[in-house]
């Protein structure tokens, strides 16, 4: 799978403003229905929610996932967002996040969801991957740092 091809300028956003869980992911979700990506937030917004409720996607290092799945969803879609503060996210290493990457994705596809949450996994290993993102100034840097 091409990262470039589900993350574009259209869905990046570098200064989230939400404090909260809830205000990030729906930020994330107007990234979203801007880019015309999806068509209904409250479905969208749900959809993540439950599946924060069974377990926190905060990972590690500053980085969170939050995803989800919804019969209103064709294909994958995906957005990257940048916070301006650092969010508790109830992640795994119990540190605040900062790279927000949310996938949604339709109920009976399982394959690109999983292919795509590993590709990022992956990307955000990178110590200097994640110092280079949280520096980026324009959506063209974050396209570059994860096409390289």
């Amino acid at each position: 799978m091409n990262i470039k091809t589900v993350i574009t300028q259209d869905t990046i956003n570098l200064h989230l403003k939400g404090t909260t869980k809830e205000e990030i992911i729906s930020e994330l979700l107007d990234v979203l229905v801007s880019a015309h990506q999806i068509n209904d937030k409250e479905i969208a917004f749900a959809a993540i929610m439950e599946r924060e409720q069974k377990m926190s996607t905060g990972m590690k290092h500053g980085v969170a996932i939050p995803h989800g799945k919804s019969n209103t969803i064709k294909d994958l879609v995906a957005c990257l967002g940048i916070s301006d503060n650092e969010i508790d996210f109830q992640a795994m290493d119990k540190k605040p996040c900062r790279i927000f990457i949310m996938t949604l994705s339709p109920l009976d596809q399982t394959g690109p969801h999983l292919q795509f949450l590993a590709e990022m996994s992956l990307l955000f290993k990178s110590p200097q991957k994640r110092v280079e993102l949280l520096e980026a100034k324009t959506y063209e840097d974050v396209l570059k740092i994860l096409s390289e």
